[in-house]
């Protein structure tokens, strides 16, 4: 199902995911991302997305506890949790992990036209000399065997950002060193008082 499906990510959802993991270079780190399918069910649009840890991915409590309020606090807007993204701790690791599989996986339950991201950091440290505008990341759906799949490696693009100049806003946020300022879910599990809604982020 997922493989036929577009996905488009709206620029301050796909920002913030990218400025998660430069904030915690030596630390894999993930998020959710919030949004809707289109009414013809081709497509998926990503509106928000929500950074959530950057140490101990995979403990089960923090991370139910997490998923919970973001689908309390989004469903009253009109959006479920569409997708997941993941950024690898090793600089050079490109590879799909356990963790971010089966995270993916429980939202595919709930969502089976369900988004896996990964951050391709080698395109993220070309990005200041070329000009792509292309997301930094990597697209997984599930396919027909219900295992993840690398979706656009054959130049097939299923994953792009809602605005073009997207790029050039990130590299704007890294040079202004913009990514101190995201809060993840824990910071917030650390410190209540802290927004993981990011709302200030893009003011």
């Amino acid at each position: 199902m997922g493989c036929d499906t577009r996905y488009e990510i709206h620029q301050n959802a796909y920002i913030k995911l990218v400025l998660h993991a430069l904030k915690h270079k030596s630390s894999a780190v993930n998020g959710v991302l919030l949004g809707r399918p289109s009414p013809a069910g081709d497509a998926v649009e990503v509106t928000d997305s929500v950074p959530l840890f950057h140490s101990q991915l995979g403990l089960l409590p923090p991370l139910e506890i997490s998923l919970i309020m973001i689908e309390e606090y989004y469903g009253d807007k009109g959006l479920s949790i569409v997708g997941y993204f993941h950024g690898n701790e090793r600089f050079d690791d490109s590879e799909l992990g356990t963790v971010p599989k089966n995270i993916a996986d429980h939202i595919y339950r709930y969502f089976p036209q369900a988004a896996l991201l990964l951050l391709d950091n080698r395109k993220l440290e070309a990005l200041p000399k070329s000009k792509d505008r292309s997301p930094v990341m990597q697209l997984y759906t599930k396919d027909t065997s219900r295992s993840w799949k690398l979706v656009g490696s054959d130049g097939n693009n299923q994953l792009t950002i809602k605005e073009p100049s997207a790029n050039v806003v990130l590299l704007d946020y890294i040079s202004s060193e913009k990514w101190k300022d995201i809060i993840d879910f824990d910071d917030h599990l650390d410190d209540i008082s802290k927004d993981w809604l990011n709302e200030g982020l893009f003011k």
